[in-house]
């Protein structure tokens, strides 16, 4: 899946992308948006889980049912804004891990700094998720997938709502082998380092802060 990009354009999706974009939306009905979609997303991004075999029994007769194979997956939260998307996905798959990484973008040279990091010890045994809503200049999310390679991670998938041409460029040069999933590919970045159309900072949105 070298370079992948899956844009995923379900209707309610995208449906719901566009009361997310809307700059009347509120903070709480961003984070239930969010929410929703996410667990769209976490059901695609998912899609392709190896499974094996057991035997059970229903009311009615014995038969050899599918169930997930391996460990349980990694959902890593680029902080603060992944944490959003996060919680949607832990809805759908609840006995997941979860990994944090704390990443701010200095607002003058747009290039990330690390303040915090914490991800299973076995993490390279899992597939890991990434997640984080915007792929803008993929500074962020390439200095996070680096550190996760640091860890052990090796299966590992980002997921996003929106991304930027740019952004998917800089970051598939860094990380060929880590797909992209995302809901939207948007038209460029702005001079300030933001995706346009966009839906302008997603941290921000969610949490109210602005």
């Amino acid at each position: 899946m070298a370079g992948t990009v899956v844009v995923i354009d379900h209707p309610l999706v995208q449906h719901k992308l566009t009361l997310l974009r809307q700059v009347g939306t509120s903070a709480a009905v961003f984070r239930a948006l969010l929410r929703e979609i996410s667990m769209l997303l976490a059901y695609e991004v998912t899609r392709d889980m190896p499974l094996t075999y057991v035997h059970i029994k229903t009311p009615l007769a014995s038969m050899q049912a599918p169930v997930l194979a391996g460990k349980k997956l990694v959902v890593v939260s680029i902080m603060r804004a992944g944490n959003g998307i996060l919680d949607g996905m832990l809805e759908l798959i609840p006995s997941a891990r979860v990994g944090h990484i704390g990443l701010y973008r200095n607002p003058e040279t747009l290039q990330p700094v690390e303040y915090y990091l914490k991800v299973p010890e076995d993490i390279a045994e899992r597939r890991t998720i990434i997640v984080d809503p915007m792929l803008a200049t993929g500074n962020s999310v390439s200095a996070a997938v680096k550190r996760l390679k640091e860890k052990g991670a090796k299966d590992m998938r980002l997921v996003t709502l929106l991304s930027a041409p740019e952004g998917i460029m800089h970051f598939h040069e860094e990380h060929p082998d880590v797909p992209v999933f995302t809901a939207a590919v948007d038209s460029h970045l702005n001079s300030h380092g933001y995706i346009v159309p966009g839906l302008g900072d997603a941290g921000d949105r969610m949490f109210g802060t602005k």
